[in-house]
């Protein structure tokens, strides 16, 4: 006799990872647990573990970092490296589209699957975005050093709430990360 409403493996997997983009979406990644992830999925926890292994592969296979980051080029040359902060400081602050960004770097820190999301992340959304900036001979070095300043600043910031980086105001960040950056920047574009 045929089961009314059959599962197969793609439809619970299916079921799996829109459950768990709307519970570290609503929740954050450390208070959505795996049982929590279930109930809205409607199936057993273990079939989430059968399918993911643990909550850090279902995070990093159900979130989409959508940085939706700005032409970078199209800003006023002197002013690019403040653009870059404030935009990147938007983007770790206010999840939405762009993800739990401190939960990826958590993760990336201790699993590799978060590993490798964040550097997706880096080549696919960060680097092109910072590439229109910078000449063609110059991109791999600067678009990196540019990389360790907002990654530095979000490590210290989100991820170890170190007191000193979380008391800095928008402002100071802004203007002295913005300015270590635009060094970066126009170092690469020789003079003006």
């Amino acid at each position: 006799m045929k089961r009314k409403n059959p599962r197969n493996s793609g439809a619970t997997k299916a079921r799996i990872l829109e459950a768990a983009r709307e519970a570290f979406a609503t929740l954050g990644y450390e208070r959505a647990t795996v049982r929590t992830i279930a109930e809205m999925a409607d199936i057993h926890p273990s079939m989430i573990m059968r399918y993911y292994t643990s909550k850090e592969t279902l995070f990093a296979a159900s979130s989409q970092f959508s940085l939706q980051l700005p032409d970078f080029a199209k800003a006023d040359r002197p002013n690019a490296g403040e653009l870059i902060v404030h935009t990147f400081l938007d983007r770790w602050e206010n999840r939405g589209a762009a993800g739990d960004l401190p939960a990826l770097l958590r993760l990336s820190v201790t699993h590799p699957d978060g590993r490798e999301k964040l550097i997706t992340v880096y080549t696919q959304q960060v680097k092109p975005a910072l590439d229109r900036l910078i000449p063609p001979k110059q991109r791999a070095r600067v678009a990196i050093l540019i990389a360790t300043q907002l990654v530095g600043l979000a490590f210290l910031r989100y991820v170890l709430q170190l007191p000193a980086a979380v008391e800095l105001t928008e402002e100071e960040i802004v203007k002295s990360i913005g300015n270590a950056i635009q060094s970066y920047i126009d170092a690469a574009s020789g003079p003006r």
